[in-house]
């Protein structure tokens, strides 16, 4: 190993556990990796203390993510055999909105008050604030807000505000006591640097930061009198994607085994700096991240309104271009909630027998099938619809179903609707005017060849894919060199050290040309379904039932 040759750290904050990979700066070359699970997973039930949640709460623990920097970080340069002495910089990404209430210093309110649900992080696909987020968008579209046009005309209860107004509401002693409302992507590199900083990124997608500003004084007071200083908490001084955020504490060093002093980046999201990882930077190219849910991003030299997105952000995944995001909220969860939920004990055993687990099983028997052959047809909203309709009320919807349907019959129809999905997604955007001339995946589902080839048959295009099973953590790799001056910009970056495998799944025409019926009735419920009336109905006898 040259001792002249410079590396860098990326380090990805996932929903279950978080991931650090050691990369060569010349070549993007993945030297070593290391994995730590959280110790509180997903808190959703109740919190540590026993106190029970609500429906629809989804928290997590910052000692968990700091804990990923005192595990994962020395296990991968230990893998790596890379001398810590050539680390010239370290790049982190979250999942968004992932965000905390904590004091001026950035001590996180939980560790306080454990009793009290809000003082801990409201993880991503917390969806209990949906109340907030409609009187959010309805007031908004009353008064005409013109930056609600830059997200598809709803923002979403994962978001900043929704968010902030339910803690408000429903706690309104610790939101006077939560000096900052920071995302997880900017609280930990305030942990690795000891300096507060905000990046462009969750401020634009997620915090409605529009033209160099939030949303007015006025608007907010409208929603409530006490919100009108909400921007107060958020931070003003946005720093740029690839910046240097400050470099590394000897605290930082201490649990993480780099050099203090290297770079630390600006913060990031997890699917927006994937894009660099793809080497998918350039207009045009949609990278699907695929696994629990699905983020579509992309770049664009193009501003234009698309129903649904979850944003469009000037400099959001690059600086120069307009960043586009949109999404879906369920994907891989809707296959782990079929399999764990409604598949009979006999196909476990056959799986197990056979040394697979029951998703492989099922895939075969799955694709063992003729387009069409079992009759059905789904709706992918288990987990609300977050593009094109933007209601997390929403729910799922099997159609088809007979005496004769078999567990493998609907794992291959919810397969089908996710790509439906991105299909409804795609189309939106290129019927709004802004083409999408590549599709490049990546995410754990890629090691899923039947459900990449039902997604480049529904689309009808090839899919590209990402070149690395890390791909999150790598592009935070390459903003680190990008921070430490190694590469002169993400793009140039993203050139060097990123990659993708173009046209790795080519469309099959007659499959393609049969799902173009079963997408013709996917659509047919989609949009019959779309006012969410029934199955808003479902949800709130569901919610009061014994009450």
């Amino acid at each position: 190993m040259s001792g002249d040759e410079r590396y860098v750290v990326g380090v990805d904050f996932g929903t279950l556990s978080g991931r650090a990979v050691v990369v060569r700066v010349r070549d993007g070359a993945e030297l070593g990796d290391g994995v730590h699970e959280y110790g509180h997973g997903v808190i959703d039930e109740a919190l540590p203390s026993g106190a029970g949640l609500a429906p629809d709460w989804a928290l997590q623990a910052p000692e968990d993510w700091v804990d990923v920097l005192r595990n994962a970080v020395p296990k991968a340069l230990s893998v790596a055999g890379v001398p810590a002495s050539q680390v010239i910089g370290v790049g982190t990404d979250f999942t968004a909105c992932t965000i905390l209430p904590a004091t001026a210093d950035g001590t996180p309110l939980c560790e306080r008050y454990p009793d009290r649900p809000h003082a801990w992080p409201k993880l991503w696909k917390h969806h209990a604030a949906q109340p907030q987020a409609d009187r959010i968008n309805a007031l908004a579209a009353e008064r005409g807000e013109p930056w609600l046009r830059r997200y598809g005309g709803k923002i979403s209860s994962e978001w900043e505000f929704a968010k902030g107004l339910q803690l408000l509401e429903e706690d309104p002693g610790l939101y006077a006591e939560a000096d900052r409302w920071i995302e997880a992507a900017d609280w930990i590199v305030w942990r690795l640097t000891g300096t507060e900083s905000r990046n462009i990124c969750t401020a634009g997608y997620k915090g409605v930061y529009q033209d160099g500003r939030y949303p007015s004084r006025a608007f907010l007071a409208g929603l409530h009198p006490g919100f009108a200083d909400f921007p107060d908490k958020l931070g003003h001084d946005l720093a740029p994607l690839g910046g240097l955020a400050g470099t590394l504490t000897a605290e930082a060093a201490a649990w993480t085994g780099l050099p203090e002093g290297i770079a630390v980046a600006v913060g990031n999201v997890d699917a927006h700096v994937t894009a660099a990882a793809a080497d998918a930077v350039r207009p045009g190219q949609m990278v699907a991240i695929m696994g629990t849910s699905t983020c579509h991003v992309m770049s664009s030299d193009l501003l234009a309104e698309v129903p649904g997105m979850c944003g469009v952000v000037a400099d959001g995944i690059v600086p120069g271009l307009w960043g586009y995001e949109a999404g879906q909220s369920g994907v891989g969860d809707i296959f782990a909630w079929f399999v764990d939920n409604c598949v009979p004990a006999y196909y476990n055993q056959v799986a197990a027998a056979e040394g697979r687990t029951v998703h492989e099983h099922l895939t075969e028997l799955a694709a063992a099938q003729p387009v069409g052959r079992h009759g059905l047809v789904a709706l992918d909203w288990h987990n609300g619809n977050r593009s094109v309709l933007v209601d997390h009320d929403l729910s799922g919807l099997i159609v088809g179903q007979t005496l004769a349907t078999r567990p493998e019959d609907v794992y291959r129809a919810l397969i089908e609707a996710t790509a439906f999905g991105a299909r409804m997604i795609v189309e939106t955007f290129e019927a709004s005017g802004v083409p999408v001339e590549e599709f490049v995946v990546a995410g754990g589902l890629l090691k899923n060849a039947f459900l990449m080839q039902v997604y480049a048959d529904v689309l009808r295009r090839p899919l590209s894919v990402i070149g690395s099973s890390q791909g999150p953590a790598l592009g935070s790799a390459i903003h680190a060199a990008v921070a430490a001056g190694a590469h002169p910009d993400i793009t140039s970056a993203a050139a060097s050290m990123g990659r993708r495998v173009p046209s790795a799944y080519v469309p099959d025409r007659a499959r393609a040309d049969a799902y173009d019926s079963l997408y013709a009735i996917y659509r047919s419920l989609h949009d019959h379904f779309a006012d969410g009336e029934i199955m808003h109905r479902l949800r709130a006898l569901r919610l009061t039932a014994g009450t």
